[in-house]
């Protein structure tokens, strides 16, 4: 019989001690994702995370997918007053009326870029040239709080019309979508994702 304790898995430094962030951590974060409604998805859940912390919209997020129509972008895109308002009043979410206006609107920008593109992933993973941007981060203090990438990326959206997606929040969003691997580099999930 061994004496030996299983060595504890080493994670990135912002998980904590929280279960589900763990298990968005340890399952989700960084993982490349091509699907357009699950980038949309990112998207929503980036957007209304601004200003707040990541764990409040992850513990919300059951509910958001239940009053965003499933991340489903033409149901959202067709969202008009009555949904808005329904929405505003919806204690699940984040009832943040300018947020949720911009949700709506900016699922209309969403398939104004499918058309363009063919797919919002096409034209997402364009700004990193079809490559995860690997970075080389060790503590909290080493995570940047933006990235050139993420900057120009924000701004072209902005050109198009999209909403609360600034270049702290974009880069969020290619952090979780595996446009960019920030994990630790003692992390056990980094040289898994890409």
């Amino acid at each position: 019989m061994s004496t030996h304790a299983p060595a504890k898995i080493k994670r990135c430094p912002w998980p904590a001690n929280d279960e589900l962030m763990l298990r968005y951590h340890d399952q989700e974060w960084g993982v490349p994702v091509y699907e357009d409604r699950k980038i949309f998805e990112y998207l929503i859940l980036e957007a209304f995370q601004a200003g707040l912390s990541w764990k409040i919209v992850l513990y919300k997020r059951q509910n958001f997918r239940k009053a965003f129509a499933n991340f489903d972008f033409n149901k959202v895109a067709g969202f008009a007053a009555r949904e808005e308002a329904r929405l505003v009043q919806d204690a699940g979410i984040i009832r943040n009326r300018a947020k949720i206006s911009a949700a709506i609107h900016n699922a209309s920008r969403f398939i104004e870029v499918r058309k363009e593109f063919g797919t919002f992933s096409k034209y997402m993973w364009s700004w990193v040239k079809e490559n995860t941007i690997v970075h080389k981060l060790r503590t909290l203090q080493d995570y940047p709080v933006s990235i050139p990438e993420a900057e120009a990326w924000a701004k072209d959206m902005k050109a198009r019309g999209f909403k609360f997606l600034g270049p702290t929040v974009v880069y969020a969003h290619m952090q979780a979508v595996g446009m960019v691997n920030d994990h630790a580099v003692d992390c056990f999930r980094r040289n898994s994702n890409v």
